[in-house]
Parts: C-alpha cells; structure tokens; sequence
C-alpha cells in the first residue's frame, strides 16, 4: 500500500509539470507522461516489462481528456480557439484516434515504442528550424474536407503513441499559416477528443487483459491517472496564460528541445 501511495504521489508531480506545459504548447502531457510513466510502472513493478508501454500511453490518453480540458478552458477565454475551423479537424482526430486504440493493442510493444521515437524526433526537428524565422508562411489552409484527412493521420498517430495532438497537430497548422498561439489553442480543443476516443479504444481492447479489481480499465492504471489528473488540471490554465508572454520563436523552442528529451529518454530506456 506504502508504494501504491508513493506512486500516486510522484505521479502527481508528474502532473503538475505536465498540466503547464500541456497549456503552455497545447500538447496534453503525453510526450512526458508515456516515457516517465512507464520507468515508474517498472521501477515499482506494477506490470511486465512488456504491457508497460502501452498502459503508459493509455493511461497518458485517459489523463489528456482533463488536462487538455482544462487548458482548452484557459485558451477559449483568451480567444485563442479558431472555432471556424475546430469542428472539422476534431471530426478527424475522433476518426483517426478510435481506430488506432484497437490498432495498438495488436502491435508488439518494441514496435509502439519505435513508432514514438521517431515520430516525435522528426517533430523536433521541423519544430527547432522553423523556429529560426517567425515570418509569416503565405501557404493557405486546405479545404475543410482535405484538413479533416490529414488530422484523421494525426489523430490516429496521436492515439497510437499517447499524445493529445498538439505535438503533429501545432507543426501542421502553422504550416498552413496559422497563428501560433490558436494553433496551440485548436491543439488543446483537439486533444479532448483525441484523448475521449482513444481512450474508448484502449478500454475496450484491454479489458480483456486486466480487471477493475488491480486497479484497471482495460490498459488505463487507475492510480497513476488520479495521481496525474489531480494535479495537471490546476496547471494547466497557468500555462496557457504563459503564451501570451512568451514570444512565439521561444515557444517553438521550448517545444523542439522538449520533444527530443523524450525521444532520446524512450529510445535509451
């Protein structure tokens, strides 16, 4: 019980920086969340080696539906929601993310865990240079349709690897030209419902796998999300106020150096 408690604790403070940066760049946490979440759930032996990474990514799904709640609260009420466009790309990332939680749970975990390094590695690094200039790309946004495919992509992608959208959904909006800060805020929108129907998928495919009694439902590990939830959704609002403090090139950076830090962490662990 003692450790149970330990790790609810140092899952909290886990949340607490998650929620911040989950507001600050729109990402929900689960670039942190999944590399730091699975050494605890081996460091305190709660699972196999093996179920380890896919419990990271959907308990990091699960805590992503109140984190990116809290901090898409904070972004509406700053005006940084493009509501004009938000119904058309959360229509594909539901699409995209409730397909890949069933997708997932069929692929071995080395496979997860490569298709989250890489993915994130190549987001650094588009993110880093595109860092370097903050002139105004003159590319237009797709028709509505087009933009509901390639966020589909995204959000699958996003589900697979337990991120809330904003690390591929921020890098392609602002590809199309739009304004950083409310492509941070359609990003934290995003993530409900990335997080909402990847969790469904990741529920229904685990429950075969783990009971409610241990402390499960399906591959979602109950007290590491309490721990998460408890602390990130007071957080986040303090990140997304952040944003409109910070100029847009430092954002970018934070966001790059961020991203590859966890993918060396996954990679070497």
């Amino acid at each position: 019980m003692n450790e149970l408690i330990l790790l609810i604790i140092y899952c909290a403070l886990l949340g607490s920086g998650v929620g911040f940066l989950a507001g600050l760049l729109g990402i929900g946490g689960g670039l942190v969340i999944v590399p730091v979440l699975s050494s605890l759930l081996l460091y305190f032996d709660v699972l196999p080696t093996e179920q380890v990474v896919i419990v990271a990514i959907a308990t990091s799904l699960a805590s992503i539906l109140f984190t990116s709640t809290s901090s898409a609260i904070a972004h509406h009420k700053n005006g940084n929601v493009p509501w004009n466009l938000a119904p058309w790309i959360m229509t594909g990332v539901a699409l995209g993310a409730l397909i890949s939680g069933f997708i997932a749970a069929l692929l071995p975990e080395q496979v997860v865990r490569i298709v989250f390094a890489v993915t994130v590695v190549l987001i650094a690094v588009k993110m880093f240079y595109s860092s370097k200039s903050d002139a105004p790309s003159k590319r237009q946004l797709p028709n509505k349709g087009l933009l509901t495919f390639f966020t589909t992509i995204t959000g699958g992608l996003s589900a697979m690897i337990g991120i809330g959208g904003g690390a591929l959904l921020v890098p392609l909006l602002t590809f199309f030209s739009l304004d950083m800060k409310k492509a941070i805020g359609c990003a934290s929108a995003c993530g409900i419902v990335i997080a909402l129907f990847g969790s469904i998928g990741y529920i229904s495919s685990g429950s075969a796998y783990f009971a409610l009694a241990d402390g499960f439902a399906g591959f979602v590990y109950l007290p590491a999300l309490l721990g998460i939830v408890c602390t990130s959704w007071f957080t986040a609002p303090l990140g997304a106020k952040a944003t409109h403090y910070l100029p847009v090139s430092t954002i970018k950076r934070i966001f790059s150096a961020l991203l590859l830090v966890m993918a060396a962490n996954m990679i070497i662990n």
